[in-house]
C-alpha cells in the first residue's frame, strides 16, 4: 500500500489520480488551510479533516505531493517571489523542506511539486534553483519539466512546472509519460447552460477579441473565443483574461460554467455534484467558490501519468485492471 501525504492539498487531485489508477493507497493526511477546500475534500473522499497549516508538520509518507501557492510566482501576479525570508504565500514551499528534514533518517521516497511556469523566469528562478539544491542536499535526485494538460487528454492549455524528486540516485524520466490525444472541447461543455453565464456587461463585451480586434492588448487583456481548446482555468472566469469564452448561435457569448471547469481539471460530474451539495451557491448567481476550487487544483490526468511512471519503481500485480499487492522493488530484495 502506498502512503501519500498531500500538502496544500486543495480538492485532492493526487488522491483522485491514484483512485482513477486503481492503486491501493492510504492518504495518511491532508494539509490545507483554506476551509472551503477542506470541506470540498471531505465531501469527495468522506474524511473529516480540518484546516491546518504545513508549518511544523510531521508525518511519514511514501509519496509527498505539494502544490504550494503560486500567486507570487505567477506572471499575472505581483511577482513577490518565494524566498524563504520574504514570507509570501509562495514561500510556503520551504515548509515542505522543513518537514522532510525534520523526519531525520527516514524520508519520503518521492516528492512531487507543481507550480506555474513563472518559477523559471529569470527574476524567479533563483528560488526554484534553491529548492532543487536543498532537495539535493536532503538526498534527492531532481527532474523537472513543463507539462501541458493538452498532452494528457484535456483540451486546456495549462502549462505547469512539475518537479519529481526521487530519494537516491534514480532519475525520473519524463519521456516515459504516457501522452494522450487531446479530447474534443465539445465533450467537456454543457448543453444549453443557464443564461446567467451569458456575457452582458459592456466592459467585458468590449474586450471580446473578435468583436474588437484592436482592443487593449497590454498583457493579453482580451477575451478570446474557445475553438479547439480553452486556456488556463483560473480561479475566476468573469474577468479578463480568463480561460476563454463560448460563442453562442444567437450572436451572444458566455463564460465557462463551474461544471465545465471541473471537467477540464480532470474531475467527474459525480465529484462536482458532491461538492455542489456543500456549496450550492445563490440562485441565479455564478458560484465563485466552485470556480476557485477548480482553478487552484492540479489537472488529475497529468498526475496519473506521473504516478504511472513512479509505479515502475514498484513491483505490483494487476488484477482486473487494478494494481494490488503493491511493494517497493528495494523492499522485495530485503
Amino acid at each position: 500500500m502506498i502512503k501519500i501525504l498531500e500538502l496544500f492539498g486543495g480538492i485532492g487531485a493526487p488522491r483522485k489520480a491514484l483512485i482513477n489508477l486503481g492503486i491501493d493507497h492510504k492518504a495518511i493526511d491532508y494539509v490545507e488551510i483554506d476551509e472551503k477546500a477542506v470541506r470540498a475534500y471531505n465531501a469527495l473522499y468522506d474524511n473529516k479533516h480540518k484546516p491546518q497549516s504545513v508549518i511544523g508538520y510531521n508525518l511519514m509518507p511514501d509519496i509527498l505531493v505539494h502544490g504550494s501557492p503560486c500567486q507570487d510566482f505567477s506572471r499575472a501576479g505581483k511577482r513577490l517571489g518565494g524566498n524563504d525570508e520574504d514570507k509570501t504565500r509562495s514561500s510556503l514551499m520551504w515548509e515542505t523542506l522543513k518537514i522532510i528534514e525534520n523526519l531525520g533518517s527516514w524520508k519520503p521516497r518521492f516528492v512531487v511539486w507543481e507550480n506555474v511556469k513563472g518559477v523559471l523566469d529569470k527574476d524567479m528562478i533563483h528560488s526554484f534553483n534553491k529548492y532543487l539544491n536543498e532537495m539535493s542536499r536532503l538526498g534527492y535526485t531532481n527532474s523537472f519539466e513543463v507539462l501541458n494538460a493538452m498532452d494528457f487528454g484535456i483540451p486546456q492549455k495549462r502549462e505547469r512546472v512539475f518537479t519529481v524528486s526521487i530519494l537516491g540516485k534514480e532519475t525520473f524520466d519524463f519521456s516515459k509519460l504516457e501522452k494522450l490525444q487531446t479530447g474534443s472541447i465539445n465533450e467537456f461543455l454543457e448543453n444549453s447552460p443557464d443564461e446567467k453565464y451569458n456575457i452582458t456587461i459592456p466592459s467585458m463585451l468590449n474586450k471580446i477579441k473578435e468583436l474588437n480586434p484592436i482592443g487593449n492588448r497590454n498583457y493579453n487583456r482580451f477575451l478570446d473565443v474557445i475553438d479547439t481548446h480553452c486556456w488556463t482555468i483560473s480561479t475566476r472566469q468573469d474577468r479578463c483574461p480568463n480561460a476563454g469564452i463560448i460563442k453562442l448561435k444567437d450572436g451572444q457569448y458566455r463564460y465557462l460554467t463551474e461544471r465545465e471547469c471541473w471537467r477540464l481539471m480532470g474531475f467527474t460530474d459525480d465529484d462536482f455534484d458532491e461538492v455542489l451539495k456543500e456549496y450550492p451557491g445563490r440562485r441565479n448567481n455564478k458560484n465563485s467558490t466552485l470556480y476557485k476550487l477548480a482553478g487552484n487544483s492540479i489537472v488529475v490526468n497529468v498526475l496519473e501519468a506521473i504516478f504511472k511512471v513512479l509505479l515502475e519503481l514498484y513491483t505490483y500485480q494487476v488484477k482486473d485492471g487494478v494494481a494490488v499487492n503493491v511493494a517497493y522493488k528495494e523492499d522485495k530484495k530485503k
